[in-house]
């Protein structure tokens, strides 16, 4: 008896049918993991002022300690300690996580402080303007040349900060703070390569030491709030560590499975909701002439992701195809850094 085959290709078709579906959900759980991931950073000045009356500094310094708690438990869960052997025999790498653990300090620092004393409309506009700071360094640090929308997206948001400086009767400083904090921080990390957990496990180890010896001196002279004021504040305190370390990996799921335009969207999740809780919750002043300078913000960034989506499809069209987006939290775009910046939030 002869035995039939089933026709040639059936096979093949049930297979490219199978993934497509599961490309499909990886797609979704990408969308999901990015709203996730921006959602949770734009819920942070809801969290900061509960480790009120804790200092900006102390409490910097125990998100520090914490995080590396937290991501070594996980690595060690996940039996992923291998990379650091190779990465001791790389001084270069080294010299530059002490340089990317020093400005995300500095960010984390003035985000707290801008939070915590009530400025989170100004901690909002940091994020806001930090995709055009990410285009500025790419000139000016590595001699990109940019398209006339993103020139126009820049000279709007000049514009806008002029028009914010007269508003606040100084300049920005916490906004421009975080965004070139942010922006430095993104540009350093861009050849290092490390993953998420990964590179914030290094740079908390490397910030672990000087916060450590701060906390150290502050309970030694008695000024220390950790365990002095509730136990829910100790245990919020504690959190930090989480509250940092899983919008970290959310954002590391969603770009290795997004495409860096979408990416490039949902970003801006994270400001907006930070701009609504200002306003809305925590009834920061937003007078007419402030108000101004957010709306030029918003159209310099409008203008600058549409010209981003643009050349994105163009490129497709062409046959060029799109960089794979990043799997380091904080890691700029492999292409260009003058695209919109798909790093991890640092609040």
């Amino acid at each position: 008896m002869i035995s039939q085959r089933p026709p040639v290709g059936r096979g093949n078709g049930r297979i490219s049918h199978h993934n497509e579906v599961r490309a499909v959900d990886e797609l979704r759980r990408g969308y999901l993991f990015g709203i996730a991931a921006y959602g949770l950073w734009g819920l942070f000045p809801l969290y900061w002022p509960l480790l009120r009356p804790s200092g900006p500094v102390e409490i910097l310094a125990h998100r520090v300690v914490w995080s590396l708690a937290v991501v070594a438990v996980l690595l060690t869960i996940q039996r992923n300690w291998s990379w650091i052997s190779a990465l001791l025999r790389r001084p270069r790498t080294l010299l530059g996580i002490v340089a990317t653990a020093a400005l995300i300090s500095v960010n984390w620092g003035m985000y707290i402080y801008g939070v915590n004393t009530d400025r989170v409309v100004e901690t909002s506009l940091g994020y806001f303007i930090n995709p055009l700071v990410a285009v500025l360094l790419g000139v000016f640090v590595l001699s990109e040349r940019l398209r006339r929308a993103q020139w126009l997206a820049l000279g709007v948001g000049a514009v806008a900060v002029a028009v914010l400086t007269l508003d606040y009767g100084r300049p920005p400083w916490i906004a421009l703070g975080l965004a070139c904090s942010f922006g430095l921080y993104g540009l350093a990390k861009k050849t290092l390569g490390l993953p998420a957990a990964e590179g914030l496990l290094v740079e908390s180890a490397v910030l672990t030491v000087p916060a450590l010896a701060y906390l150290g001196w502050l309970h030694a002279n008695g000024d220390g709030s950790f365990g002095q004021v509730s136990v829910g504040h100790t245990l919020l305190m504690i959190l930090s560590g989480f509250v940092t370390a899983v919008p970290l990996l959310f954002f590391a799921g969603s770009a290795n499975r997004i495409p860096l335009s979408a990416l490039g969207i949902l970003q801006y999740l994270a400001p907006v909701l930070q701009f609504a809780i200002g306003v809305g919750i925590y009834r920061e002043e937003m007078p007419a002439a402030r108000l101004a300078g957010f709306t030029l913000v918003w159209l310099a960034l409008l203008v600058f992701t549409w010209d981003a989506v643009h050349h994105a499809r163009r490129r497709q069209r062409w046959g060029t195809s799109e960089p794979t987006a990043p799997d380091s939290a904080a890691s700029a775009s492999a292409g260009r850094i003058a695209e919109p910046n798909l790093e991890g939030s640092s609040t």
